[in-house]
């Protein structure tokens, strides 16, 4: 079925949703389904609508529908030396496009390369009155006004169906290492913020309790002089280490317990949360594992001036993201109702008010 057949398809499907008030569980790869509020709803499977649109390497740029699966972009892209810089989880072999710019979630190198949401550059989506719309582009200056492609990038499905996304892409650096260091959390937290406001070619650091990892990507000579400045053990296959710390496949995230992620000021030096942390993206991310209650941990973010996901193992009554309140509450509210105005959407996947 052609990429024009298969819009039409879903967009009659939403359409008929539309008129009847049939709430949609949108199902692509389902390897985020653990990501937010369980939602009920007629099933909506868009893992067919795949396939690389438009790819010029020396543009920099993809386009590629939605469903089309992460590892077949990330294989093309390799062949030109070229990479997603935000290095979007997969958490499965299923993960697709849309999903990785739908949950928004950006992987080690997020600090220091951008988030998923600034490498989109254009998007093509249904919205839930079943009306298909384009936004964006396949250059970086293509926006006059509000930059609808990007607002849409870790909305899970509420707003809108993705069809396609056009992505800039970067070249893959021409050597990477990563250097290991024994030392407790704090002293780890010290170096971290130390050497992000050194001119080194940092891509990712982290702490994973016992060792501070830190990874250098670039030219040969600038990682040589790099490494004279951080010193410590050069770790044998870093590569490994973090794609498992970006699959999640690490010791540390093998646990039943309620995995929570905050994002806190890279010095935050100390939150009041019973549990084991990690520290990733040079201190201004921070995952735990923690039994305290959701009420105690998002006041500890918030005390920090942050915020607290409840990322996996919650309880579906629970609220996983943030709750919002006051005027930024009915923001949100108003732009669900402008994109969504029956809400029939991946309803309650974000909020359970929503």
């Amino acid at each position: 079925m052609s990429v024009e057949a298969q819009n039409q398809r879903i967009q009659d499907i939403v359409l008929h949703a539309y008129q009847t008030r049939t709430p949609l569980k949108i199902h692509g790869g389902n390897s985020k389904n653990f990501y937010g509020r369980q939602i009920n709803g007629q099933l909506l499977d868009v893992r067919h609508h795949g396939g690389i649109i438009h790819y010029e390497p020396t543009e920099l740029v993809i386009t590629a529908a939605a469903g089309t699966p992460l590892k077949l972009i990330e294989n093309a892209l390799a062949e030109h030396n070229q990479m997603l810089a935000f290095e979007p989880p997969h958490f499965g072999d299923r993960a697709t496009l849309g999903g990785a710019i739908a949950s928004g979630l950006s992987g080690p190198r997020r600090p220091y390369a951008g988030a998923a949401r600034d490498f989109v550059l254009g998007t093509k989506l249904i919205n839930g009155k079943g009306e298909q719309l384009h936004f964006g582009g396949e250059v970086m200056k293509n926006v006059a006004g509000y930059d609808l492609s990007r607002l849409l990038t870790g909305s899970l499905g509420t707003l809108g169906i993705l069809l396609e996304v056009s992505l800039k892409v970067l070249p893959r650096p021409a050597f990477e290492t990563t250097l290991i260091n024994k030392l407790p959390a704090d002293q780890a937290l010290a170096k971290m913020l130390n050497y992000g406001r050194k001119p080194l070619p940092l891509s990712a650091s982290c702490h994973d309790g016992q060792y501070l990892y830190t990874r250098l990507s670039g030219t040969k000579q600038a990682i040589k002089v790099a490494m004279q400045s951080i010193q410590g053990d050069e770790l044998n296959d870093g590569e490994q280490f973090w794609y498992k710390l970006r699959e999640q496949q690490l010791a540390f995230f093998d646990s039943e317990q309620p995995l929570w992620r905050l994002s806190v000021p890279a010095n935050t030096t100390k939150l009041n949360i019973n549990g084991e942390t990690f520290i990733d993206w040079g201190g201004a991310q921070r995952w735990i594992k923690s039994d305290m209650d959701a009420e105690t941990i998002r006041q500890q973010a918030i005390t920090a001036q942050g915020h607290a996901t409840l990322f996996r193992h919650g309880d579906n009554n629970e609220e996983y993201f943030q709750p919002l309140s006051g005027k930024l509450k009915q923001l949100h509210l108003n732009l669900k109702l402008a994109f969504d105005p029956n809400c029939i959407l991946n309803p309650t996947r974000m909020y359970s008010d929503f």
